[in-house]
């Protein structure tokens, strides 16, 4: 049998299924399914659709068909004229088709549509005389001119005009606007028919001399013109774009439906429309959308004449004055909506939906899954799940991490940003919108913050000594920077706005400017953030909250929790953020950073007393010092243990190299010279001596426990301290003690012995038998990997630091790939940034070997992650995939992590049944 390569729907029935997507495309298997399922049945045009197999061949063979396409389309075409009773290209009663897109995900506006195929100067009499009405006639045929002149004689043909106002199809739009200047009228609909063929007439002569060819009057010619452009338009700039940002693999290729024209400009008792089965906006089960009187679909969508509201329901400040579809044809609208509950009952999710009223009678012209924003996808699964019409798991797979996000932050209003083209773009490193005026310090962010004024700190980069500016800030904005920079890190973990890596951007701090894409920007200014996309946009733009969705956000929450099977903790440095975590349904910190004391608020004499401790000369200098910091760092671990009462929290000793802690300007360094009491001099050979050429792979981590054991001392019994009062005082803390940076068991086991030891000394002085504690490592190096079976006879838990293991795995500096790690994703040298996505082919072999071997010595090791990919839904489902207990991420990051760690027990559940 001859290969098939096109599918019938019509009279009730249909070649192909909703199910057949990938061949048909999401337009033809969706009309399909509403023109031939034994359900549905609806009023669809005919038509047929040419598989997306067709578009593969036509790029692979030197833009052609395969062999016997050209006779299935006609057979096809005779299908449709036998069920109309009108025939292509005849001039009594001729048929006129649409020729539109259709790839297997949907791609909105980005290919191309022709409308009314098959009209020229001999059709278009029959048309008049079939209809009785010659101003529908020739406004039909002056619309196929502009529309086809514009996709298949210039795009389909690679003209590009030097600009959009050169384009064929702004020139004729100029024509019409002229004429109606002349007659004095507004809109389209008030040219007669005199002024159409007019225009025809105009629009001709200036295809002709603009792009040098006749427009084509033969039906036929038309048609396969058509076609053509809609598969070239699979290749357009748009359709290019769009399938980078959505991920949509090139050699998918669209199909192309072929269908009758029904039309909704023939008078006042025709119509077209685009609703929605609910609102797309807020997730409500409320029937919403627009339509338009005597027009075509374009119409709607081109937004040449206000929409009316499809009902009272679909109002709104532009069109509460125009009459809805259910007051001027209310037999039509109660057809409409009982069309729109048999689809929704059919599809069991939100669908948009065109429709086109011809006459009184009411066709449907497509239906696909309706795009949604955040509040709504979540709004819509929890009520589905309610009104039974989904299960909990098919909920849980509605909503995409990143619609989720849109409920945790404030973001731009969606309709003012559309008006608004972006300054410059960075990588998107913290979340939502943000609006405020610039400054350029971190202590000018403080004062001006102090002051009630709402700013954006805007570095070259920053570091931790900017902390504080960069906590008083809306938003951070760097010129350099990657995803895991210093700025991204810090903004992720508060839930911040945060653009980083915005290379556009040239900051001269003496003037206090920036230089960007021509314009210069002071200090004062006003900008916005959109943090979600990374894009920078001039000005102030407003704001909308999403919060009040938290009620339903939560109810969402719990339907998550009844799959996921990964524990999800949080990473947090502060009473204040583990209640936040809490709040967002964390079970645990995963990673606590003691070292974070000693940055931002109430920081000052805890940092003052560390950096006595680096300054000392001898050990009991080094002692006593440690002993006046000692209170600070019970304090701080106590309150943290007891925000999370009865949760693990994960203490990692300190894991920076010393020299961070000491200020880098000389005004500073005198300052703090004098407080502590000592010579300039001798404090700048020891910050000297403590400088390293590679301080990421110096002394830091274990290796300052191992040269400075009561460094580890002191914190260790910190924490024991703090659990013991904490059981004293009828608490339940749960303290996991984890040394960072370890390579070597000896490093483990040199940490264990002090941990031991002072276990029991607290333990005695307390009166207690027993403190609930485990005791660990973070594995961060590829050589702990390896040797993970000779680590886990010391350790309890292991806590993969991705972060650090990526960078040392791949040898790539984490704050330095911003020069060269978009060429590599742009070359396809990588298919990800392995700093925001593991690598399952390199360092996930890695975390493989490390759970393999850790787990054959200690079958109940406790495994989790810290690293930032423990809130990256696709790390988190690698994570489940290997057997991980827990994933932890910061605290704005739990609710996806929750709805990641549930989309990916649900995922691998199918897979077993696929398998079996």
């Amino acid at each position: 049998m001859a290969k098939k390569y096109v599918y019938f729907f019509g009279g009730g029935k249909a070649d192909g299924n909703e199910k057949m997507k990938d061949l048909l495309g999401g337009k033809g298997a969706n009309l399909a399914e509403m023109a031939g399922h034994p359900n549905l049945r609806l009023p669809v045009p005919e038509g047929f659709t040419i598989t997306t197999e067709v578009c593969t061949y036509f790029y692979k063979n030197k833009r052609t068909y395969p062999p016997g396409l050209k006779e299935e389309v006609e057979k096809n075409l005779k299908k449709i004229e036998k069920l109309t009773g009108k025939k292509f290209g005849d001039v009594d009663n001729p048929l006129l088709v649409s020729v539109r897109s259709g790839a297997r995900k949907s791609m909105p506006g980005m290919m191309e549509t022709v409308l009314n195929v098959g009209l020229t100067e001999e059709t278009i009499k029959g048309l008049i005389k079939q209809t009785q009405n010659e101003r529908f006639a020739y406004d039909a045929y002056r619309r196929l001119i502009m529309m086809y002149s514009d996709v298949v004689m210039e795009k389909a043909q690679g003209i590009e005009p030097e600009n959009e106002e050169l384009g064929i199809r702004r020139q004729l739009e100029k024509i019409m606007d002229n004429l109606k200047k002349e007659k004095n009228v507004t809109q389209d609909t008030d040219l007669d028919a005199n002024d159409l063929r007019k225009l025809c007439k105009l629009f001709k002569e200036k295809i002709k001399e603009i792009l040098g060819k006749e427009f084509p009057d033969d039906p036929y010619k038309q048609l396969w013109g058509a076609i053509a452009a809609v598969f070239l338009s699979w290749n357009g700039k748009r359709a290019v774009a769009y399938r980078r940002i959505e991920n949509i693999p090139d050699d998918w290729g669209t199909a192309v439906n072929v269908q009758a024209m029904v039309f909704g400009n023939m008078g006042d008792n025709s119509a077209t429309g685009v609703a929605f089965t609910r609102n797309p906006g807020n997730g409500e089960n409320k029937f919403y959308g627009e339509y338009l009187i005597n027009a075509q679909g374009e119409d709607v969508v081109a937004g040449i004449r206000t929409p009316a509201p499809i009902n009272e329901y679909s109002k709104s400040e532009h069109n509460r004055h125009l009459v809805s579809l259910e007051k001027a044809m209310p037999k039509v609208y109660k057809e409409l909506v009982d069309i729109r509950n048999r689809l929704e009952k059919h599809y069991k999710d939100m669908l948009d939906i065109e429709f086109t009223i011809e006459r009184g009678k009411l066709y449907m012209l497509q239906c696909r899954v309706g795009k949604r924003n955040g509040p709504a996808a979540v709004r819509m699964a929890v009520d589905m799940v309610k009104e039974k019409l989904i299960t909990v798991e098919e909920a849980v797979m509605r909503v995409t991490p990143n619609q989720l996000d849109e409920l945790l932050h404030p973001i731009i209003d969606p309709k003012i940003e559309k008006e608004n083209k972006p300054l410059a773009k960075g990588l998107p490193a913290g979340p939502g919108g943000a609006t405020g005026q610039i400054v350029f310090t971190a202590k000018d962010a403080v004062e001006w913050a102090k002051g009630g004024k709402k700013v954006i700190l805007v570095r070259e980069e920053t570091n931790p000594e900017d902390v504080e500016g960069m906590r008083a800030a809306q938003a951070i904005l760097t010129a350099r920077g990657g995803m895991t920079s210093h700025a991204a890190l810090v903004a992720r973990g508060w839930g911040k706005c945060c653009i980083v890596g915005c290379g556009a951007l040239h900051i001269d701090y003496n003037k206090k400017e920036i230089h960007v894409d021509g314009k210069v920007l002071k200090e004062g200014d006003w900008i916005t953030l959109n943090g979600t996309k990374g894009y920078v946009y001039e000005g102030k733009l407003p704001m909308m909250d999403v919060a009040e969705e938290n009620k339903i956000l939560n109810e969402f929450l719990k339907l998550c929790d009844k799959v996921k099977v990964l524990g999800i903790r949080t990473n947090a440095d502060t009473p204040q953020d583990a209640k936040r975590a809490r709040d967002f349904g964390a079970e645990g910190i995963g990673l606590f950073r003691t070292e974070h004391m000693f940055y931002g608020e109430g920081s000052d004499e805890p940092l003052f007393i560390l950096r006595k401790v680096i300054a000392s000369k001898t050990e009991q200098e080094r002692k006593n010092a440690l002993e006046e910091l000692f209170p600070y760092v019970k304090k701080d671990i106590k309150a943290t243990l007891e925000a999370m009462d009865g949760f693990p929290v994960v203490i990692r000793l300190l894991d920076p190299p010393l020299h961070e802690f000491v200020p880098k300007s000389k005004e500073k360094l005198e300052q703090l010279a004098k407080e502590l009491n000592i010579d300039f001099e001798e404090l700048t050979k020891r910050k000297e001596s403590l400088q390293e050429t590679n301080p990421m792979m110096g002394h830091r981590g274990v290796r300052l426990g191992v040269t400075y054991p009561e460094i580890s001392a002191m914190q260790i019994r910190a924490i024991f301290e703090a659990a013991a009062e904490l059981i004293k005082e009828g608490k339940g803390p749960y303290p996991e003690i984890m040394i960072p940076v370890v390579s070597d068991e000896k490093e483990l086991n040199n940490q264990l012995e002090i941990t031991k030891k002072i276990y029991k000394e607290v333990l005695e002085k307390y009166n207690l038998k027993k403190i609930k504690y485990l005791f660990g490592t973070m594995i961060e190096i590829p050589r702990a990997c390896i040797i993970a079976d000779k680590l886990a006879k010391m350790a309890d838990f292991f806590s993969f630091g991705t972060n650090d293991l990526t960078q040392m795995g791949f040898g790539f500096s984490r704050d330095d790939v911003g020069s060269f790690l978009p060429d590599y994703i742009k070359k396809e040298i990588l298919s990800d940034d392995p700093f925001q996505t593991i690598d399952e082919v390199g360092i996930g072999e890695l975390i493989k070997i490390g759970i393999e071997r850790g787990r054959k010595t200690h079958k109940d090791l406790e495994i989790g992650i810290c690293g930032e990919h423990g809130g990256e839904p696709r790390s988190i489902a690698f994570c489940h995939k290997v057997g991980m207990d827990y994933v932890s991420c910061s605290p704005f990051r739990v609710p996806i992590a929750r709805l990641a760690a549930a989309q990916a027990a649900i995922l691998e559940s199918k897979n077993k049944a696929k398998k079996k």
